[in-house]
């Protein structure tokens, strides 16, 4: 009960918090603070920083026929400014104001795309870039737009006549100065930083005084101190923040090189540490794991960011200050969740999945997390977060943390994780040709008074790996007395992965290129049960996973094993 007190007090804390936040940037917004923006314009851009993400001519010619398709979503303008349309879906509002989309122009490299780009940049102008308001203006969205136009300003700004130069530059100055007012009362979190790093990006691509590089460079090591955890992870605990973040750094660092200045040691330093992150949470197939909010992913995006890694060692086993494990011997590798919740601000896309693990051998995934669908039904995302989805157990069939789901709320402050594991206590047990862990999490124990433990060893030249999860009184005795609590625990396979039955009854899961896991548990027989993998490419998937159900006062402990096997004799599973 106390707890439950505690996190509710947190949480309208953080109401009124942000209620306070918005209503002070409301106020820059407003007529009283307009002033502050005028200043002189920019005679032009020194440099346009590189953009290293993916880019697609054919978008561009979609684009230019009217058919935008942002944030998974083909909106057709029908020949109308698609800054006057109304659309209801957000994202896809946030990306059309965010330009990143100026990319696919660029990559067509024809005159065409470049008036294109022209035009609409200057149909913003004229609908939004006079009056601070709305989607366009949200700071997150305006640091994409400034970081967007100054990497593709060639591209906007080629044949421009002298009018639009300047009205351009002049829009460029004002979002600026926008945004250096409004990051002063900007949680900490993914748009502050981006409102740093794009700062940072105009003191070096405009002729400013030598202060506001330096005061941008303060603000940028600062922030960066403050969020890139000393292994490499992003305090969201979020894997997408160390892949879109490093999309930024990359550019912004080779920037600094550029106009020969000397970059933030801090800037550095995190992207040194952070590259070394990002193939920690990468399969060898390329793909991310699916923890805290990552969904689908494009290998090729990891890709384009790797190559800019000099040192392509292997990737780090442990990441504590994140939050998560890896074991990898050969070509088999198991990722795992063994941190507390990320702060209450930070936590709008965590997940309740504490001690949830993947695996992967060769370019095959078979044992997963749900992920989530990034540009789906906003409603189906509660379902992506609980810890029903993730390959863990729960208890009571109640997920190890709560969310506020709250309809009056979410538009201040999103759907944050309110309650969850604080104490995670984790240990490695590695040795010779084997690695493992154990794990144990408090989530599960202000409500039914148990504590999850679990030890996962990858042995056999990666051939096995042993399992054993446990569920202890809060002294550490097993729950032997237990008779109250029910425990699940749930192995989710990848929509790709065969589930068949051998002839001694052992379930065995097949990839297509014959690669296979057989699963064995000495204490209980599996049941396979439907499931849904959001993280596909193209959308949700239907899938299935296998459980272990049970009382935790009848079984405390739990030994599981998976081995790697040559199918023979084997029949589907119905």
């Amino acid at each position: 009960m106390a707890t439950t007190v505690a996190d509710t007090t947190r949480l309208w804390a953080l109401v009124a918090r942000e209620f306070w936040r918005d209503t002070r940037r409301r106020l820059r917004a407003g007529p009283a603070y307009r002033w502050r923006y005028c200043g002189r314009t920019p005679e032009r851009v020194l440099i346009a920083p590189p953009d290293l993400r993916l880019a697609d001519p054919q978008i561009a010619m979609e684009i230019y026929y009217g058919r935008f398709p942002l944030s998974g979503r083909l909106v057709e303008t029908g020949g109308v400014s698609p800054f006057k349309i109304k659309v209801q879906h957000q994202g896809w509002q946030r990306s059309l104001h965010g330009f990143r989309w100026l990319r696919h122009m660029r990559a067509a490299e024809t005159d065409l795309a470049c008036a294109n780009a022209r035009a609409l940049v200057k149909d913003w102008l004229t609908h939004h870039g006079n009056h601070i308001a709305g989607v366009a203006w949200e700071p997150g969205v305006t640091a994409k737009r400034i970081i967007a136009w100054l990497q593709h300003s060639s591209v906007v700004l080629k044949d421009a006549d002298f009018f639009f130069y300047r009205a351009f530059l002049k829009s460029l100055a004002v979002q600026i100065r926008y945004l250096r007012s409004v990051a002063r009362e900007m949680p900490c979190g993914k748009n502050l930083l981006r409102a740093r790093i794009a700062l940072a990006f105009a003191a070096l691509s405009l002729p400013v005084p030598p202060s506001a590089l330096r005061s941008a460079s303060h603000n940028l090591a600062a922030e960066l101190d403050r969020q890139i955890l000393p292994d490499g992870g992003h305090i969201s605990r979020n894997p997408l923040m160390v892949l879109e973040f490093l999309a930024d750094l990359l550019p912004l660092r080779q920037t600094y090189a550029n106009q020969a200045e000397q970059p933030p040691a801090a800037l550095v330093g995190a992207v040194e540490r952070m590259l070394p992150a990002l193939r920690f949470f990468r399969h060898q197939e390329g793909s991310l794991a699916c923890f805290n909010g990552m969904g689908a992913t494009v290998p090729d995006r990891i890709a384009a960011i790797l190559r800019h890694d000099d040192t392509a060692g292997a990737p780090l086993l442990h990441a504590s200050h994140s939050g998560y494990e890896r074991l990898a011997i050969g070509d088999v590798t198991v990722i795992a969740d063994t941190g507390a919740a990320p702060p209450l601000g930070l936590s709008n896309s965590a997940h309740a999945g504490c001690l949830s693990f993947e695996l992967s051998s060769g370019r095959r995934h078979f044992i997963v997390n749900a992920g989530v669908d990034t540009y789906g039904d906003p409603e189906l995302r509660p379902l992506a977060r609980a810890t029903a989805a993730h390959s863990t157990a729960t208890i009571n069939d109640t997920s190890s943390a709560r969310f506020s789901h709250s309809t009056r709320l979410s538009d201040l402050i999103g759907t944050p994780l309110i309650g969850g594991p604080r104490h995670v206590y984790c240990e490695r047990r590695d040795g010779p040709d084997r690695h493992g862990f154990v794990a144990r999490h408090d989530g599960y124990l202000p409500r039914f008074g148990l504590l999850h433990e679990r030890e996962m060893i990858l042995l056999d030249r990666g051939q096995t790996l042993a399992g054993r999860d446990s569920f202890l009184h809060e002294n550490g005795s097993p729950a032997s007395n237990d008779r109250q609590n029910h425990v699940t625990i749930r192995f989710h396979l990848h929509p790709d992965i065969g589930l068949f039955t051998d002839s001694g009854g052992h379930l065995v899961l097949s990839a297509d290129n014959g690669d296979a896991w057989m699963f064995s548990c000495s204490d209980l027989a599996p049941q396979v049960e439907e499931s849904i993998y959001f993280s596909g490419i193209a959308g949700p998937r239907l899938s299935r996973q296998f459980v272990l159900s049970f009382d935790a006062g009848a079984l405390s402990e739990v030994h599981w094993k998976f081995k790697r096997v040559r199918l023979a004799g084997a029949t589907i599973h119905g």
